[in-house]
């Protein structure tokens, strides 16, 4: 049977055309991809502010507080110094204790950023029923505060590389656009896992091996140069794990002889960017089409 559109007796006009009217909107419509990246811009002082506050109360019941920013990195690259640079004898390579703690910090940047991202929507729900705001303002601001630990830890990376021995060039001057495309792409990346996080609860539970068996695929705690024993097609795939790419940018930036697997230093510029701008405008837009659903059900 045909459903009739209700008609207002007074003026004749079906509740969607007096709705056109009068200037009303569907409640928690989606707004357009322009007007959605313009909303999201007027709220950058609240990521940035948001941000901020995760990042302090992470830390606030501990003795040490932030000091704990600096302890964190310092410690988990001490620990894997001790297995793979020790116990397994993997320190072959010049400065290997340089070599390990760059792709432990620059993996770790991506790992903590997923995980908080993987949660972005989910643990906020309250927020989210309460307020009316772009929800993208939740995992862009779990990117934010992952890159000022990161910001953190670049200190303690850079004191490190000083220490084993390794001169001050002009290549260190690398290390800030390859950590700027590693934020773009971070930042798609949260986006992505943020709405499948909000649908499949789940997520936060399988996250961590996926992100584990990524390490291992992304040369962090052992020489690049062992992928040249894979098959021509899996060193080729290997090339182009963002994460590889990111991690021998900075390697090549701050530790001299840094073996690469990619030869090409342009080649490495280009899949790093090509990554950026892929999970970066991709991750907005997956995002931004599930805007009305968050917060619901």
């Amino acid at each position: 049977m045909a459903t009739t559109a209700l008609v207002d007796p007074e003026t004749g006009l079906t509740q969607a055309q007096l709705a056109a009217r009068h200037g009303l909107r569907v409640a928690g419509e989606r707004p357009s991809l322009a007007e959605y990246s313009r909303r999201l811009w007027a709220y950058r002082h609240f990521i940035a502010a948001y941000a901020n506050a995760k990042l302090v109360a992470s830390y606030s019941n501990a003795k040490l507080g932030q000091i704990w920013q600096v302890l964190t990195p310092l410690t988990n690259a001490a620990v894997y110094y001790l297995i793979f640079g020790v116990v397994l004898a993997q320190n072959s390579m010049p400065n290997f204790i340089a070599y390990l703690t760059t792709g432990l910090f620059i993996f770790n940047f991506t790992q903590s950023a997923v995980l908080a991202g993987t949660q972005s929507i989910s643990s906020n729900l309250g927020l989210i029923r309460a307020l009316h705001f772009p929800r993208a303002s939740l995992p862009l601001a779990a990117t934010v505060t992952q890159f000022q630990q990161l910001l953190a830890s670049m200190v303690v990376l850079i004191g490190i590389v000083l220490a084993t021995g390794e001169p001050i060039t002009w290549k260190w001057l690398m290390l800030v656009p390859a950590l700027l495309l590693q934020a773009v792409f971070n930042a798609g990346v949260v986006m992505l896992v943020a709405r499948m996080g909000s649908k499949a609860s789940d997520l936060k539970q399988v996250m961590p091996f996926i992100l584990r068996t990524w390490m291992y695929g992304s040369g962090v705690l052992y020489s690049v140069t062992l992928f040249e024993r894979l098959p021509g097609w899996a060193t080729t795939l290997v090339q182009f794990n963002p994460l590889l790419v990111y991690i021998e940018l900075a390697r090549y930036a701050l530790v001299e002889q840094a073996p690469l697997l990619n030869e090409s230093l342009t080649r490495l510029w280009l899949v790093g960017a090509a990554w950026a701008l892929v999970a970066g405008i991709g991750g907005f837009i997956y995002f931004w089409r599930g805007e009305q659903e968050y917060g619901r059900g």
